[in-house]
């Protein structure tokens, strides 16, 4: 009954709101009692239910009083576009791969494993610990950590063969990740203005790297086993370019792998063309049928510069990676960062030493295998049963991504858009090339949470191309 009789009481102030002046008084409680014929908390509780929509204020000692609606005058900022002048680089949306999405969508576009393929615990307990030591209150040395410094040569060093001098730690330098990586080693090694020479498709960081740092882009098509090093020795004689960036192990988004022979072709064009091999190599830990084979272990004299980074296999928030190059060269890069970044938070450098210098690491390494194997095989079996319009021409022996070919006229955008409005959320294919796309394709990350969502996902990734290409697509 005081539910009914509260709902009475908003109606009836509803209509005296509507045709009153903001800031005028309304009734007083005593008042409402004796119109309506009902007691203090049941008027209490009708003009608290006004408070929370935000009708009225309560101010204590002098009644409650319609809202005063406050007309705020918009800021202006259009000095800026006169002092900003005209931008560098085109502006771009935020890439897919970063988005955040809703806990009841189906996920195939993020970047990043899922929180059950990293070793939680190992990085919880390696943050306390560090938190609680001095690393969390002194400056580490801009290099970074000797330690870390000492791991990342010692992994590079454990695959380098008979005669090719090793990296020494004093050859690494220790970055807040690889994406920052990338920006300094194309501002450090190109520079404005300049041509490198990217693989198409690739990694969509690079692009936007390339794009900040004011270089010109010249995309070298690669495929099942990576560039062919005729079209690249000719694109380094008629650009004049001096850098290759490329990732020769499960490149993203394609999962290729180079071969030694191909690696080997592909370093004697760098090296006859005087120029630097910006070697990726962000998919280390995540072998699954192979592992990964760095081509800057084949080099000693200062082609290869090497980038790794632990964001991805210790930790998103453990944002720690590292660059290897010798000569001029690192000491180019180095100052760029230096003048960008200053040194690496030691807390996240002491807790990353930890986690991967501990035996479990190993271990965890090694589930890991198994557990992307199973996620990609299940993925695969998924668009063999219920989207086959997908073609997938490269079985990934790594990484975290199928890179999948739709049909000619397939536009990619629409349908990510048409599986996004039924839950399914993917990645269009066009983020991932320097220039025009070669194809309608998309990017479908098998590391993603709740694997045993893939089949009904891809379920509706197949009903919403097979709609399209019937063409009754909205």
């Amino acid at each position: 009954m005081n539910n009914d009789s509260s709902s009475r009481i908003v109606a009836s102030l509803n209509e005296w709101i509507a045709g009153a002046a903001p800031g005028s008084r309304l009734p007083s409680t005593r008042t409402l009692v004796a119109e309506h014929r009902v007691s203090p908390v049941t008027v209490q509780k009708a003009l608290q239910t006004l408070v929370a929509r935000g009708q009225v204020e309560s101010r204590p000692g002098a009644g409650t009083f319609v809202r005063t609606v406050r007309t705020v005058r918009p800021a202006d900022y259009g000095w800026q576009t006169a002092a900003l002048r005209s931008p560098k680089a085109p502006a771009r949306g935020l890439p897919t791969a970063l988005r955040g999405i809703q806990h009841d969508v189906i996920a195939f576009h993020s970047g990043y494993p899922d929180q059950e393929l990293l070793p939680v615990r190992a990085v919880r307990a390696a943050l306390t610990r560090a938190s609680r030591s001095d690393a969390a209150l002194s400056r580490p040395p801009a290099a970074g950590l000797p330690e870390l410094q000492s791991w990342f040569a010692q992994e590079l060093r454990a695959s380098t063969p008979a005669g090719v001098s090793p990296p020494a730690p004093s050859d690494v330098i220790i970055l807040p990740g690889s994406q920052s990586g990338l920006s300094t080693i194309f501002r450090a090694l190109a520079g404005s203005g300049q041509p490198i020479l990217m693989e198409s498709p690739t990694y969509w960081g690079a692009i936007v790297a390339a794009a900040q740092a004011g270089v010109e882009v010249i995309p070298i098509p690669s495929g099942a086993d990576g560039p062919d090093p005729e079209v690249l020795a000719r694109a380094f004689e008629e650009t004049g370019s001096r850098l290759l960036y490329a990732q020769p192990n499960y490149t993203n988004p394609t999962g290729a792998q180079w071969s030694a022979e191909r690696s080997t072709h592909v370093l004697d064009a760098v090296r006859a063309h005087g120029a630097f091999l910006v070697e990726d190599d962000w998919a280390h830990d995540f072998g699954i049928n192979t592992s990964s084979t760095p081509v800057a272990a084949r080099d000693d004299s200062g082609h290869v510069v090497y980038l790794r980074s632990l964001t991805k296999s210790v930790s998103p928030s453990v944002r720690v990676g590292a660059v290897v190059a010798r000569g001029p060269a690192r000491e180019r890069i180095l100052a760029d960062h230096g003048a960008g970044a200053m040194y690496v938070s030691g807390l996240l450098q002491s807790a990353a030493l930890e986690v991967v210098t501990q035996p479990a690491w190993q271990t965890h390494l090694r589930g890991l295998r198994q557990q992307l194997q199973s996620r990609r095989d299940l993925l695969l079996a998924s668009l063999r049963e219920h989207a086959p319009q997908a073609h997938i021409d490269l079985i990934p022996k790594g990484g975290l991504n199928l890179w999948a070919r739709l049909p000619d006229g397939t536009d990619v955008e629409l349908l990510a858009r048409d599986c996004e409005a039924a839950g399914v959320v993917i990645a269009a294919g066009n983020e991932w090339f320097p220039a025009e796309p070669a194809g309608p394709f998309i990017r479908l990350n098998y590391a993603g949470g709740h694997p045993g969502q893939f089949p009904q996902g891809i379920r509706v990734l197949g009903e919403m191309l097979e709609r399209q290409l019937a063409g009754g697509a909205s």
